[in-house]
This record gives C-alpha cells, structure tokens and sequence, in this order.
C-alpha cells in the first residue's frame, strides 16, 4: 500500500483515531465555457470556513454510526440534501499528515481520513449547488461557498493550473489530483501542464505577499 493508505478494516479497527470522511461529486457535461472551451466535467469542492479548499464532509464516529451515515449526515448538513453514499463509493482510508509535531505525541488526535467518489447526473449536481446556497445549515459558518474545479487550460495557464496553486486542507489537493488521473477525467499531460504553471504561480504569489509585508 502506498504510505499512509490503509484497509477499510484496518482504519476502523483504529478506535482511538479520529475519522473524516468526504467526498467529490462530479458530473459529466456537454457545456462550454464562453462556448468554445469544453468544461467536460464538473466537481464540486468547496471553500471553508478557514479559508482553505476542501471536499464536503467532516467527523464521523464509527463508534456510533457507519462511515457513511456520518457522512451522509454531514452532507446533509454542508449541502442541504441528505445524498446517500454507499460502501461502493469508498475510495480511499489513510493516515493523515500530523499537522504539528505535538500532535504526533497524541494517539487520541491521530486522524484518519476516508475518501469517497460518486458521480451524479448533471442536473443533480445543479440542484446540490441550489441547496448549497440556499437550504444548507452550514453555509456561511462552516461552508463559504461551494466551488466547481475549472478542468480545461486556458492562456496562461488559467483553468486547473491556477487552481491548483490555491490552498487546500489536509490531503484534499492530492485526492484531486489521484482522481483526475484514476477516472481519465484529464490526461497525464494536462494535469503535468496544470502542475507547472501552478508552481510558477506560486513563486509570483510569495512575491506578492513579501511586497505586502514591506507596506507601511
């Protein structure tokens, strides 16, 4: 297994980890952007409260629910629509990156996180972005909006490149990556392209934040 990645058996046999699960919903589509550069898929993440892009979902106690009815609550509550998400949608368990040195020193915050993928017809994508914005408990407090990722590549290198040059939390930006690449959703050379333009952004964008300390 790759570093980190465990059995679903074994991430639940861990009782004093903690548990995350999310997942990406995505869609196919027929649209096009100013109608001549194919959107051809949709995913949806989202913006947090902290600032930092992310997949909905959250906590779950296995203790007390399974995986997925705690993230078909948390769903409910992110998106305003209870979405039903199967075993078969499981994708991924491993352990996540400690975010500080003390927290290594802690077995009770050793955090699991679970990954999932369900793809949606289009329309119901829409209506998971209406409710969103709209119905969802969390939106505005723990949600700030939901997101779809620009997969195409634009001049520049606008699209998927400078998105991913943002900040995700945790291992959010690496489960995309892994999953534009195990579904086809773009080729090895778009997301390389993709890549390298968002370092590059990210050189500029350090830049421009040590002009800003220099302000009086």
């Amino acid at each position: 297994m790759a570093s980190g990645q465990l059995s679903r058996a074994e991430a639940l046999a861990c009782s004093d980890c903690l548990h995350a699960c999310h997942v990406m919903l995505y869609s196919d589509t027929q649209r096009q952007l100013f109608g001549k550069i194919p959107i051809r898929h949709i995913i949806l993440m989202q913006m947090r409260f902290d600032g930092l892009l992310g997949f909905p979902g959250g906590l779950v106690n296995p203790s007390e629910e399974t995986l997925e009815a705690g993230l078909t609550r948390e769903l409910s509550e992110e998106l305003g629509v209870p979405l039903p998400i199967s075993v078969e949608d499981h994708v991924d368990s491993r352990h996540a990156p400690p975010s500080s040195p003390s927290s290594c020193r802690s077995p009770s915050s050793r955090l699991i996180t679970h990954f999932y993928v369900k793809k949606m017809e289009e329309e119901q994508i829409r209506e998971v972005e209406r409710a969103a914005a709209s119905t969802a408990t969390d939106h505005g407090h723990e949600v700030l909006g939901m997101v779809r990722v620009p997969l195409y590549a634009m001049k520049r290198g606008g699209g998927l490149g400078s998105f991913l040059s943002h900040s995700f939390i945790g291992n959010a930006r690496s489960q995309l990556i892994d999953s534009l690449l195990r579904l086809n959703l773009v080729t090895h050379e778009e997301l390389h392209e993709a890549l390298t333009h968002s370092l590059k952004r990210h050189s500029h964008t350090a830049g421009d934040l040590k002009a800003a300390l220099a302000l009086p």
